[in-house]
Parts: structure tokens; C-alpha cells; sequence
């Protein structure tokens, strides 16, 4: 059974044991394929279970990276992936920052899964983005308030590699499912808006290999 479009992952996920779950699995990727905007179903890790051919569209242009890919975990790829700033817009505050306010609720619910620990070491091993994260975090959500760290119901900016859409915004809807939410997993879609025409995008700090958080 095929988990994301776009190609397989290196080391697939397990599948769920139930038949019944499978097939539901099966039948909601190919809802998701008709729809026309982004849409994928992540687990608490951000693992990505199921993905549309119009992410893949979104992402198409992204290079490869060993462990930060957006088809495998979305929440690795706006973080560690040097390229997520040419799709995400605003990468640093409209991104990332919300995804490692996440991660830091998560990592409080499920302090001991082995997936999230490593993802809090692989922050670690940065000394900027350990800094945001431990220190500058809180500080933005006490700026910003709660209401900006949430994802569903934001619009926030994103640069399309398909110039028929180009630099626009995105609301994003986390709408998931009972018999989803029941195996552990969220499903997030970006309903793309029009283009906007607008200035170039500020460049961003895209060493190779490194995230692009400052300290804020």
C-alpha cells in the first residue's frame, strides 16, 4: 500500500494491523488525490502517512535530503531541510516557529517516544535552534500570543513552483476525521489562494545542511 504520493520512502511505516484501518487508509488517499490543494496526514511524530499528488506538486523542486524530506516527516523538513524557505514564505515566523511550539507540546505529552527524542536531539546538536527553541520560543508565543502558534485557521505565505500560482497564501485546515484521529493521526491541507504580486522574498540564511532559525 503506497503511503505518499510522489515516490517511497526509504524505510515505509507500518502499516495498521487492522484490515478494516487499512482499507479506510486506502480509500482516504484516494480522496485526498482528487482534492486540489496540499494535503497530508502526518502521526504525532509529524511521520507523513498519506500525501497528495498536490503536495507533491508544492515540493517538487525541493533537493534531497538524508532525514528531512516534507514526503517523510513534515516537521524534520521546515526545520532541517535548507530549501524549506523557498516553498514556505516567512519561513522563520510563520513556519517554523509554530511547528517548534508544537513540537514542545508534543514532546511534553510524549516525553518518551523515541521519534521525538530524536528530533530533540538533532535540535540540540544546532546551538541557534537550541537557543530558539529553549529560550527564544517562549518569548515569541508570549509577543505573538497563542492565537499565532495555532495552525488551523492561519493563512500563511508560500511561493508555488507552478508559476500559476507563484507567491500566495495558504489557509491551512486541520480537519481530521474520527476514524483518523482514532489511529493517532492529522490531516492538514493548504488551501492555496490566488497570486499575489509582491516584493522579492528576503533572503534567508540557506547554508547546506543547516536549519535557517535564528534566536528570536
Amino acid at each position: 500500500m503506497a503511503y505518499q504520493a510522489g515516490g517511497q520512502r526509504s524505510q515505509p511505516r507500518p502499516v495498521p494491523e487492522s484490515l478494516e484501518a487499512q482499507a479506510y487508509l486506502q480509500d482516504y488517499a484516494a480522496l485526498l488525490d482528487a482534492l486540489a490543494f496540499p494535503s497530508v496526514v502526518f502521526d504525532h511524530r509529524w511521520d507523513v502517512v498519506l500525501s497528495n499528488a498536490a503536495f507533491a506538486s508544492l515540493f517538487q523542486d525541493i533537493g534531497p535530503h538524508p532525514t528531512a524530506m516534507p514526503g517523510d516527516n513534515f516537521l524534520r523538513f521546515v526545520l532541517f531541510h535548507p530549501d524549506a524557505g523557498r516553498v514556505l514564505g516567512e519561513h522563520e515566523s510563520s513556519w517554523a516557529l509554530p511547528m517548534l511550539a508544537h513540537f514542545a507540546a508534543a514532546v511534553e505529552r510524549h516525553g518518551q517516544d523515541h521519534g521525538l527524542q530524536s528530533i530533540r536531539r538533532d535540535i540540540a546538536q544546532d546551538p541557534i535552534m537550541d537557543a530558539a527553541y529553549r529560550q527564544g520560543l517562549p518569548h515569541w508565543i508570549r509577543a505573538v500570543g497563542e492565537d499565532a502558534v495555532e495552525h488551523d485557521g492561519a493563512v500563511r505565505p508560500v511561493l508555488h513552483p507552478d508559476p500559476r500560482w507563484g507567491r500566495t497564501d495558504c489557509r491551512v485546515i486541520r480537519e481530521t476525521p474520527k476514524a483518523l484521529e482514532n489511529m493517532g493521526y492529522t490531516r492538514m491541507t493548504l488551501v492555496l489562494r490566488e497570486p499575489r504580486p509582491t516584493a522579492a522574498p528576503s533572503r534567508l540564511r540557506t547554508r547546506p545542511g543547516t536549519p535557517h532559525l535564528r534566536i528570536v
